[in-house]
């Protein structure tokens, strides 16, 4: 018999939601960083096994907007709880329940859903610690089960899935049993880059930067890209391209290596730098980037 269920997964910037997804998956299909507002859209993660389908939704990480893309974001998680089945709650193992896990807590508790409570970067907390948080979590939450992980290490991944599956239901699966993902490959490009462009810059410049594949040309043993960096200001374009066009050939050398492990062919890349002013705080811009408020169900 078959059984489905859609599992959000949330929490504050940094815990490591995207790297649980990938861990999950097998395959990196949420973008990875050190740096907050990484993932700025739901990404849905599909995981497959025998008659279990499990669907992921990898969400923005909660925390006050300061900007319309920030409304966005926090739109996009909320909306992730309340059209799910399960919440995995991500929070650090060695640390406990700020505001903000009280407010996702408090969005779960409204929705009348069960969640799960992992725990994850257990590398950085002493037994100690990681026991101290579990009993803060437990005076302020009734959890159906709580996780200690390591998903960087992939460490709690298996014991993550067999919670989960106790929540699945008799169902005809949402998606084809191969599908991992239900991002368009002009989606999954324009993250690559993304994800290349707060790997090679310093902190600020990063978090105003959107990109925009123009070109994606399948060919069969090669791929064909061309994308647009926006930024917000004439100095970040200088520094995006970087000396002699340093930072822009780096960013494309790192983008390139990652989409031709995924698509599996040879991918070329061509990229180009432009200035949007305050593009985060336009409707019409943050529209043409992918985040209209409106394609969020």
């Amino acid at each position: 018999m078959k059984k489905t269920a859609f599992i959000a997964i949330v929490g504050r910037p940094n815990v490591g939601k995207s790297t649980i997804l990938n861990a999950i998956l097998g395959e990196k299909i949420a973008i990875v960083s050190s740096k907050p507002q990484t993932t700025r859209n739901r990404i849905t993660g599909i995981f497959t096994k025998d008659e279990n389908q499990f669907v992921f939704l990898d969400t923005p990480g909660f925390q006050k907007p300061r900007t319309k893309l920030g409304d966005y974001m926090l739109l996009a998680s909320k909306s992730s709880i309340g059209s799910s089945d399960v919440a995995i709650v991500v929070a650090n193992a060695y640390h406990g329940p700020g505001d903000i896990e009280k407010n996702i807590l408090a969005q779960v508790a409204a929705n009348k859903m069960p969640a799960i409570l992992v725990l994850n970067k257990t590398d950085m907390a002493t037994p100690e610690a990681l026991a101290q948080t579990i009993s803060q979590y437990d005076e302020i939450y009734k959890f159906d089960a709580v996780v200690p992980a390591c998903a960087s290490k992939g460490h709690g991944i298996d014991i993550l899935l067999e919670e989960c599956e106790k929540f699945l239901a008799p169902s005809e699966w949402f998606f084809p049993e191969d599908m991992i993902t239900d991002q368009p490959e002009r989606m999954i490009v324009a993250e690559v880059i993304r994800e290349k462009i707060l790997r090679t810059l310093n902190d600020e410049i990063p978090h105003g930067t959107a990109v925009s594949v123009e070109e994606f040309k399948d060919e069969g043993k090669i791929i064909k890209v061309r994308a647009d960096i926006y930024c917000e200001k004439d100095s970040h374009k200088g520094i995006i391209i970087g000396k002699k066009g340093a930072s822009l050939k780096k960013i494309g050398s790192y983008a390139r290596e990652d989409l031709e492990r995924f698509f599996g062919v040879k991918v070329f890349i061509e990229l180009w730098v432009k200035v949007k002013e305050k593009w985060r705080d336009s409707d019409l811009n943050l529209n043409n980037f992918g985040y209209n408020p409106r394609d969020i169900k």
